[in-house]
């Protein structure tokens, strides 16, 4: 395999995940992308602002590649998490368009430095704060599809929109009386382990 074949299959799956994050907004309300869902307050748009600040750092500063874009969310005294949702004057648009500023600067980035490029990553130890690229990029794909699976449950909770795009929902077919059954036999099974377990 090249170095260029690499470069190909790691942007392919970088650039799934990403699109996968980005439907999961479609057609949402301004409540629907920003309401938290879980205990700990995850939320729709908060994952792409997050995913954004993810790529810039190590696919942009770890490889002296700053993109100029101000993040005060990640500033040294921000409040802890802050990254991880928007404020109400925080738009969609906003968001989705500087996530997708840092798509450009992270691929400009892969387009530029070879796979065994040596970048220092600025938030870890110095004794440890060293990544070559294709670790980087490999960091970023990870955690990106990490959390496009976190808004497809949430996605699922708030409509009932499930799979990887609007044209491949990757489920198996079934109507609203199906999945009611199934998910019933599921219950059922765990409630059957608990009392044997």
């Amino acid at each position: 395999m090249t170095a260029s074949d690499a470069k190909t299959d790691l942007r392919f799956y970088l650039q799934s995940a990403r699109d996968a994050l980005l439907w999961k907004l479609e057609g949402l309300s301004p409540y629907d992308i920003r309401r938290p869902l879980t205990p700990t307050g995850t939320n729709l748009l908060g994952l792409v602002k997050h995913a954004a600040g993810v790529e810039l750092g190590y696919l942009g500063d770890t490889f002296g590649r700053p993109s100029g874009e101000p993040l005060p969310w990640l500033a040294e005294g921000a409040e802890p998490n802050a990254d991880m949702w928007a404020t109400a004057d925080e738009s969609r648009e906003r968001i989705v368009d500087l996530y997708r500023r840092a798509w450009a600067h992270a691929d400009a980035t892969i387009d530029a430095l070879a796979l065994d490029t040596v970048g220092r990553v600025p938030w870890w130890p110095d004794d440890r704060d060293e990544v070559t690229l294709h670790h980087a990029v490999v960091r970023v794909t990870a955690d990106t599809h990490r959390h496009a699976g976190h808004a497809d449950i949430l996605r699922e909770l708030v409509d009932g929109a499930v799979g990887m795009n609007k044209g491949n929902d990757n489920m198996p077919p079934g109507d609203a009386a199906w999945w009611a059954e199934y998910r019933g036999r599921l219950e059922r099974a765990a409630r059957e382990a608990d009392r044997t377990g």
